[in-house]
């Protein structure tokens, strides 16, 4: 997702650099080229050039060259921000991320200031792929999302921030599922539990809380628990009757001549009269 703003300035050139880019040859950038006899406006224009032949580092380049050589001009701030999208659209999120902090720190209050954590943001969002990585960039994607939301509530960003930063917290859901499920299966059925506990609890709002629910029932009748097996199925069955694991919950404590019912004063009791009483659903 591109800025307004920075969309704008981007169609707005796109046809003529097109043709030059057509005209002129498949080029790079020429760093050895001294840019100080040209204006701001010119080396901003063959930044949105090279970013038009999907040349994201030099763009990134030329609009770093309008910082260094106009510092505190409106040309600057403006090269910033497209350095910092340039360098994301490049998939170069460090640098991305340097240049879009900077661009909150210099400038604070600018209108493009909600693009700039937007980005910040996506720098780590957009690194987040497999379950099974390391979740450091989740968390990282997550706190810099919510600044998003909470700090530019009004922007246009703050829609796609919520939506992603669900879609993140889902993500370490997930890793909680696999490690308990790996656990689950190694027959360590207290580590196991430990992990789903930290789904009910922490994430019951993601969709990983009905299956962490059965793998709960699954971990205590193995160890012989029956009161809590007994628990975490009334609460399945409370808040989860629609989803595929209540099924299976049902017959699995039915097996063995169990129901779904609040047993015992345990942790999942506490969860289940929270339900009951419709503060946790």
């Amino acid at each position: 997702m591109i800025g307004c703003k920075v969309r704008a300035r981007i169609t707005g050139t796109v046809l003529l650099l097109s043709v030059m880019a057509a005209c002129s040859g498949n080029f790079g950038a020429d760093r050895t080229e001294s840019l100080e006899g040209y204006s701001p406006d010119q080396i901003f224009e063959r930044g949105e050039y090279e970013l038009a032949r999907s040349r994201e580092d030099d763009a990134a380049y030329y609009f770093s060259e309008i910082e260094r050589l106009y510092p505190y001009s409106s040309w600057a701030k403006r090269a910033l921000i497209m350095q910092a999208y340039a360098y994301h659209e490049g998939q170069d999120y460090p640098n991305s991320r340097a240049a879009a902090q900077r661009f909150i720190d210099f400038y604070p209050a600018d209108e493009d200031a909600a693009y700039a954590q937007y980005l910040l943001a996506l720098s780590y969002y957009d690194q987040i792929d497999e379950v099974g990585r390391d979740q450091g960039l989740t968390f990282q994607a997550l706190q810099a999302l919510r600044t998003v939301i909470e700090v530019y509530p009004d922007s246009e960003y703050a829609t796609s921030a919520i939506l992603k930063f669900d879609l993140a917290f889902d993500h370490l859901a997930g890793k909680e599922m696999e490690i308990g499920r790996y656990y689950l299966r190694g027959q360590h059925y207290t580590a196991a539990i430990n992990r789903f506990r930290v789904v009910v609890e922490d994430f019951q709002t993601t969709s990983h809380t009905a299956e962490a629910l059965f793998r709960l029932i699954e971990a205590y009748l193995s160890l012989g628990l029956a009161d809590e097996a007994q628990t975490a199925g009334a609460i399945l069955g409370y808040n989860y009757r629609a989803s595929e694991w209540y099924q299976d919950a049902y017959d699995l404590l039915a097996g063995q001549g169990l129901g779904m019912n609040d047993r015992g004063d345990n942790w999942l009791s506490k969860i289940y009269r929270q339900s009951v009483r419709g503060e946790w659903l």
